[in-house]
């Protein structure tokens, strides 16, 4: 089996490519560089974190809702009691279960981002 190279190598290989290239690039192509090189760094992100990370909302929904099911299946049950009004803010839970969940994705989005104390 060939093992090498990985997913993660080779965008680290073409995001390092293109930021090695960039200051040779006139502005809107260094620009454009940038953008390709940042979207390759939350290709990355995903590919190292997006597994634990799915795992762990699954955990908090199935807890939450209390039942087993996909991520997208659990997802819709979520969205389909908060629309009835089964669940509010006030479920005890939910609003945890969101924040962890949203903060496990803006760890893969957008790792620089502070958000306020709680």
């Amino acid at each position: 089996m060939i093992e090498h190279p990985k997913a993660e190598e080779l965008v680290e290989a073409v995001a390092g490519f293109l930021e090695s290239v960039r200051p040779q690039l006139d502005p809107r192509d260094a620009f454009l560089a940038r953008v390709a090189a940042n979207a390759l760094g939350a290709v990355r992100r995903e590919l190292q974190l997006g597994p634990a990370a799915e795992v762990a909302a699954s955990e908090r929904l199935s807890a939450l809702l209390g039942r087993e099911g996909t991520l997208a299946d659990l997802n819709a049950d979520l969205c389909a009691r908060l629309r009835s009004g089964e669940m509010d803010a006030a479920t005890p839970g939910l609003l945890a279960a969101l924040r962890a969940n949203a903060a496990d994705q803006i760890a893969i989005d957008q790792p620089t981002y502070a958000p306020e104390p709680r």
